[in-house]
């Protein structure tokens, strides 16, 4: 890490920066939504990201929308080791 650069860890994020991970737009194939809701799984924490699903779901993005292989978010994260919190927040945000 630059000098100059401090690490930041644990300090609060705006709206504004949660919402920035819904302009990411994939460079394959890959839906957008599901795109949006990946990129934000790996740069969020997990109480970031139950905000961000609140923008998503507003914003009319599809929690549901499914890879070329027929796999949801959910199904492409839930073996990870930090997945839990994320699939939780996923399904509740289902309704």
């Amino acid at each position: 890490m630059r000098k100059d650069k401090k690490q930041v860890i644990g300090d609060d994020i705006s709206d504004e920066q949660i919402k920035l991970f819904l302009a990411v737009e994939p460079a394959d194939a890959t839906p957008p939504s599901l795109h949006k809701l990946v990129k934000a799984y790996r740069g969020l924490r997990d109480h970031d990201f139950e905000r961000f699903l609140g923008f998503f779901v507003e914003a009319g993005y599809d929690l549901d929308a499914k890879d070329a292989d027929g796999n949801d978010f959910v199904a492409l994260i839930q073996d990870q080791r930090n997945a839990e919190a994320y699939v939780a927040a996923v399904k509740a945000a289902r309704g």
